[in-house]
């Protein structure tokens, strides 16, 4: 096997594949583990604020939902941003993969 930047390319690509499946699936476990397991990992004191225009004082349980929705929005973003690393990751993997491996 010859060294070439042809062949470090190739498993240098391969590599950054793997790791961009990696994150993202580490991404996924820790939301599943933040909303089956530790259930108020994503949950923060809540007080009684003022809105931005000092009119009306928000109740605790307008605040309550409003963070619920805050964290639905968040926990739905950070799924389909790990979706999309992965989704970007495995054909970036198995393409340079594939090359190395029909190559050698």
């Amino acid at each position: 096997m010859k060294f070439s930047i042809r062949l470090l390319y190739l498993y240098l690509f391969s590599f950054i594949g793997l790791l961009i499946c990696v994150i993202g699936i580490i991404r996924i476990l820790d939301l599943g583990m933040k909303v089956f397991v530790f259930k108020d990992a994503d949950k923060y004191q809540i007080y009684p604020t003022k809105l931005p225009d000092g009119n009306q004082q928000l109740t605790v349980e307008e605040m309550q939902v409003r963070q619920e929705k805050d964290t639905k929005r968040n926990r739905q973003r950070e799924l389909s941003s790990s979706l999309s690393m992965i989704l970007v990751g495995i054909p970036l993997y198995l393409y340079h993969w594939k090359t190395i491996q029909n190559d050698g």
